[in-house]
């Protein structure tokens, strides 16, 4: 069996280039159709697919568990219908990602108007202006992508921290999408926490999801359950004593989305009045679970935050 194993694992070492290349191909002739028509077809055409066909895909084993446990007040129905909701969200995601340089509309003058609604544009103009750094927390809600192209579209100087596909070659597809839109990429890795220290030095400001597992992290309780969190943000705040705000991006009907971002969201300090990496953290989630709670439908539930 040893031997087999070994054979098997040397036959797919010398296939993975060959796959990765069909995938990147894959990625970018999907890229190319869905481009040839309106945002809202292929959104709402992948969506509906994603919501008739995800909920049977093994993986939505996850999900039903997570929203068990996250509302065991909920009914199996309540919760079929989430899990539902979760795959047309993710779905809509990956047919409006070929298109995000088409559907950012926002005017000023004009506000709730377009496809976009922004909440907070005063916040940003404030950021923009004071020549301070300041830091973001996110999470895989509605739209997510949106998030790293808000600050670009209104001026505000700085990055995203991301993560890129497992695939090498897929993954410089998907970066030369976001590069069209989203300035100031910072891929995860060794190098990561150089380049944002950096930026932060200078001025600038950076976003970065904050709601999946990280087994190194920090624990903090999310829906009345101990998750291993990025401390990342929390740290940052604390060497750079630099303010930290919320940003989230909700979907709304007829393919339109409002992004809002909050004030200032105070963290808690220890004796020394520096940051508390901990109790930040916790702060930071207690937000996250908050908007979760509110749309529960457009958050990722397919991750196993809770392991």
């Amino acid at each position: 069996m040893g031997t087999a194993k070994r054979i098997w694992r040397r036959v797919m070492r010398r296939m993975q280039p060959a796959f990765d290349t069909f995938v990147a191909g894959y990625v970018r002739v999907s890229i190319w159709w869905m481009r040839l028509f309106p945002a809202s077809w292929s959104s709402n055409i992948i969506g509906n697919l994603g919501r008739w066909f995800g909920p049977w895909f093994l993986v939505s084993k996850v999900a039903r568990c997570n929203l068990r446990a996250a509302f065991p007040e909920k009914s199996p129905r309540e919760i079929e219908a989430i899990v539902a909701g979760c795959w047309e969200n993710l779905a809509r995601m990956a047919g409006e990602f070929a298109v995000l340089d088409r559907i950012w509309d926002y005017d000023p003058a004009n506000p709730g108007k377009g496809t976009i609604e922004l909440v907070g544009a005063d916040i940003m103009a404030r950021l923009r202006d004071d020549g301070r750094p300041a830091l973001f927390f996110t999470a895989h809600t509605g739209n997510w992508e949106l998030n790293a192209i808000t600050g670009e579209k209104l001026g505000v100087r700085g990055g995203v921290l991301y993560r890129a596909p497992n695939n090498q070659k897929a993954a410089e597809v998907v970066l030369a999408m976001r590069e069209k839109t989203m300035p100031g990429l910072i891929r995860a890795g060794r190098a990561a926490g150089r380049q944002m220290a950096q930026m932060l030095e200078d001025g600038q400001h950076l976003g970065m999801l904050v709601d999946q597992h990280w087994g190194q992290g920090v624990t903090v309780q999310f829906f009345g359950r101990p998750a291993a969190t990025n401390p990342t943000l929390a740290r940052l705040a604390r060497q750079f004593d630099c303010p930290v705000h919320g940003m989230r991006v909700i979907r709304l009907p007829k393919n339109r989305f409002r992004i809002e971002i909050t004030e200032e969201v105070h963290l808690p300090r220890d004796a020394e009045g520096k940051i508390d990496v901990q109790d930040a953290m916790q702060t930071v989630s207690s937000v996250i679970e908050d908007w979760v709670r509110e749309y529960p439908e457009q958050w990722l539930w397919l991750h196993r935050r809770w392991r």
